[in-house]
């Protein structure tokens, strides 16, 4: 059975940092490239860093450049966002999702697998 489980989400302050992680189970961690999306209330699911295991390639949106870190360790199967100097308008459900390696758009319908999400709220 595939699984993504997400962990880490909570409340933070402007400035503060979170680091998500997303434990991956059930397919082969390195045919996969493994995404973190978010959604904010009212608008669309956002694409916004992605990480290849097989050869560390790595993706950031403009909006969380030079301020969330993507990483992954692949002897746990699991990817970590880490999210440094928060914004309010970073507040959203975070999404992990997987698709495969060879697939190079960043959008949610093509990903293959999900998990179920973790909310995180930053207050100013």
């Amino acid at each position: 059975e595939v699984q993504l489980v997400e962990s880490g989400g909570g409340l933070v302050q402007a400035g503060g940092s979170l680091r998500l992680s997303c434990a991956a189970s059930g397919f082969t961690f390195d045919d996969y490239a493994i995404g973190w999306f978010r959604q904010a209330p009212g608008k669309e699911r956002e694409g916004i860093s992605r990480i290849s295991s097989a050869d560390g390639s790595t993706f950031y949106a403009d909006s969380v450049k030079g301020r969330f870190t993507i990483s992954t360790d692949k002897a746990k199967n699991t990817v970590y966002l880490q999210m440094d100097n928060l914004k309010p308008e970073d507040t959203a459900v975070y999404y992990c999702a997987a698709a495969p390696i060879y697939i190079l758009l960043f959008i949610p319908d093509i990903m293959d697998y999900w998990g179920g999400g973790t909310l995180v709220a930053v207050s100013s």
